[in-house]
């Protein structure tokens, strides 16, 4: 896993409208990364929500969000949709982006093992650098959480 101080790791990937999005499309601006595992889940859904409902107020304070899952273009389009998400859902389809962040991994759910996205957030800063990093996120209540630690940078 990246730590706290270390660059934003290099990307270039799909969004939600097939549009590429790259890390240095967002030099210079504060932003938040978080990573979830499925679009449409319970808790992914939860978190997603949150983000969305605070959305204007991380805009009015020059926060941008991207949201990072393995689903594919079409899944991200429709949870958007459905979801009315404004701020971009990366399809991390190869994993490119969540292993060089080091979310990718080996989970347990119910006695079984297998290989997926640890739930994770990370907040970058103008220069791209990481100041704070969310390991294990707990999706209720988490959007407040990073919009508080950013104003705090102040």
């Amino acid at each position: 896993m990246v730590s706290e101080g270390d660059s934003v790791p290099k990307f270039a990937v799909n969004d939600a409208n097939g549009n590429k999005v790259k890390s240095s499309d967002f030099k210079g601006k504060k932003h938040a990364i978080y990573f979830y595992p499925k679009d449409f889940t319970p808790g992914c859904t939860t978190e997603a929500d949150e983000f969305s409902k605070d959305y204007k107020k991380f805009q009015k304070e020059g926060i941008e969000i991207i949201g990072v899952s393995p689903d594919d273009v079409e899944s991200h389009k429709k949870f958007c949709d459905k979801m009315g998400i404004k701020y971009p859902l990366l399809a991390d389809v190869d994993k490119e982006i969540s292993n060089a962040f080091g979310v990718w991994g080996k989970k347990k759910f119910m006695g079984r093992e297998y290989m997926g996205v640890m739930r994770s957030t990370f907040l970058v800063n103008e220069k791209g650098k990481i100041f704070k990093i969310y390991p294990k996120v707990k999706p209720a209540g988490h959007s407040k959480e990073v919009l508080q630690d950013f104003l705090n940078l102040k």
